[in-house]
């Protein structure tokens, strides 16, 4: 497989579109759409489905997971000869979740940014779905809640995040001034990051509540949730430390209930690479440090 044609493939994979990729790669669009059609002949599948935003097929996908080892390890062969440094910077691409990115994760990558001259890309979802951009090839690393390692990659333990469930005194004021039971979570809104969420529900559910008829507003940032709580927008689960801190600061209160935690593992390929040993190694010393034991 021609290392350059799967590169340029992985460029329309990453910008969405051909004019895209053409303007990285400073190409015209139709070298990059040549370029993709000789990889096509070269492997005898169609990889590309050209549509807007573009669309990389399953035998694409594979193309695509080549090109980013290619990368990584071409990288580190270079620095290792002593070769010049290449016009456009290794891009090493890790799926996080907004909880872990609002909290702990940043320390460590900036470290390992520090030391090595690389870019690293941070793509957020939940992480029940971060190794989805493993298995498709948009990723070389993930935080997820999925133990079970994706094909080809190493999964490692980090710990538990840990969620305590917080509300302003004036909503405590407002929706509970008798204390914190059923009838007030009944009625009392909470705030979800998403649709997807389900924290919340687990912890209603020990005070034996359905919560998808309590009303609840949603606020896609993991800061910004700790935000519209403060504000009283409504109650919600917020990871330890920031609980931690805006507790001693008398911006929220404890409601108590169950501590809900959540399970997170550091899933990355297993080629040998030294980069992304290095980077292992800062997230997984960081999580030691900061997530409850595993």
């Amino acid at each position: 497989m021609d290392a350059l044609l799967a590169l340029t493939l992985a460029a329309v994979a990453d910008e969405g579109t051909l004019d895209g990729a053409a303007r990285r790669l400073h190409l015209t669009p139709s070298a990059v759409s040549q370029r993709v059609k000789t990889l096509e002949d070269q492997v005898g599948h169609r990889l590309l489905v050209r549509s807007r935003p573009v669309r990389v097929t399953e035998a694409g996908e594979a193309v695509v997971r080549f090109a980013r080892r290619y990368e990584v390890l071409a990288h580190e062969a270079s620095a290792q000869l002593g070769a010049a440094a290449p016009s456009a910077r290794t891009r090493i691409t890790v799926a996080v979740n907004a909880d872990s990115l609002a909290t702990w994760l940043l320390a460590p990558v900036a470290r390992f940014t520090e030391a090595h001259d690389v870019e690293v890309e941070m793509v957020r979802l939940d992480q029940d779905r971060t190794v989805d951009l493993l298995e498709s090839g948009a990723a070389l690393a993930a935080v997820t809640s999925q133990g079970a390692p994706v094909n080809g990659c190493r999964s490692t333990p980090l710990g538990h995040m840990a969620f305590h469930a917080m509300a302003a005194p004036g909503w405590v004021e407002r929706w509970a001034p008798t204390g914190i039971d059923a009838a007030a979570l009944s009625r009392a809104p909470r705030v979800d990051y998403d649709r997807d969420d389900t924290l919340q529900l687990e912890w209603l559910r020990h005070h034996g509540i359905d919560g998808h008829d309590a009303p609840r507003h949603f606020v896609p940032s993991t800061h910004d949730i700790a935000r519209a709580v403060e504000l009283g927008l409504g109650w919600a689960l917020v990871p330890a430390r920031q609980a931690r801190d805006l507790e001693a600061e008398e911006r929220l209160v404890p409601l108590g209930g169950p501590v809900v935690t959540t399970p997170l593992f550091w899933q990355a390929w297993k080629g040998g690479s030294s980069l992304l040993a290095s980077l292992t190694d800062e997230i997984v010393a960081e999580a030691r440090r900061e997530l409850q034991p595993a």
